[in-house]
């Protein structure tokens, strides 16, 4: 694992950042494709990755704290600037909130708006689960006997032991996910469709992949990210039974 990719003198370049920013440019360059493909107005284009980023990232940082509340009484400083802790669902909480807010500031469609967003963060996620995995910030699974188990020696979480590569498998379960929903985002549904489908496969890919994840049970032998996960799924799920039949509608 190779935590940090290069030190300039006092400057130090962290590879989980360089993905994350990476994560940024492909997820903005769906997101803009999308957006003009459905006639968004261009002065409205620049702001929307923009402000889905810093949502994004506020929220999942936010979420990471709430989540390891003890992490932050041990450690503040490390804990609030450490390069861990951008959790899934916290980013897809706060770059909702911020973009849903943005749109109706410039009176859009928050619902095409969803649906112009669902490829691109499909794909932000999947870029960034590789930084993680470069990192070894503590996103891989048990220890694991199978042929493609991986120690993270180096990782920012260190360990020893080979465990599942998790991060490797979210890559891998994201590209089908990304694929699925870019052939179909011209679908003749109504808006919202495309992102309750959107919030079905990543509520389902999070759920299989925290099966391979050192989480802790904490109710009925699910982790909290896989009941989160599984309300996605049934909000996913009925908001494509809803919006299967609005064709044409404009319905924010």
């Amino acid at each position: 694992m190779f935590p940090i990719l290069l030190r300039l003198g006092p400057v130090t370049l962290y590879t989980f950042g360089l993905m994350v920013m990476l994560a940024f440019l492909a997820g903005a360059y769906l997101v803009t494709r999308e957006l003009r493909r459905r006639g968004i107005e261009p002065s409205h284009l620049e702001g929307y990755p923009l402000i889905a980023l810093l949502g994004g990232i506020v929220g999942a940082r936010v979420y990471y704290l709430i989540e390891h509340g003890d992490r932050l009484l041990q450690n503040p400083l490390g804990t609030l600037l450490g390069g861990a802790g951008l959790t899934w669902y916290g980013g897809l909480f706060g770059g909702a909130f911020a973009v849903l807010f943005w749109a109706r500031r410039k009176g859009q469609s928050l619902w095409e708006m969803c649906d112009a967003f669902a490829p691109g963060l499909a794909a932000a996620y999947g870029v960034g689960r590789i930084g993680c995995q470069l990192a070894g910030d503590g996103d891989y699974g048990p220890p694991a006997d199978v042929p493609w188990a991986m120690a993270y020696p180096k990782g920012m979480v260190p360990t020893d032991i080979p465990v599942h590569p998790t991060p490797v498998y979210e890559v891998l379960m994201m590209i089908p996910v990304v694929w699925l929903l870019w052939r179909l985002r011209k679908r003749p549904t109504g808006p919202g469709w495309l992102f309750g489908l959107y919030l079905v496969l990543s509520g389902a890919e999070r759920w299989i992949s925290e099966l391979f994840r050192v989480r802790p049970d904490k109710l009925a032998g699910m982790s909290t990210a896989q009941w989160i996960s599984v309300a996605a799924i049934a909000a996913g799920a009925l908001l494509m039974a809803r919006r299967r039949h609005r064709i044409g509608s404009t319905e924010a």
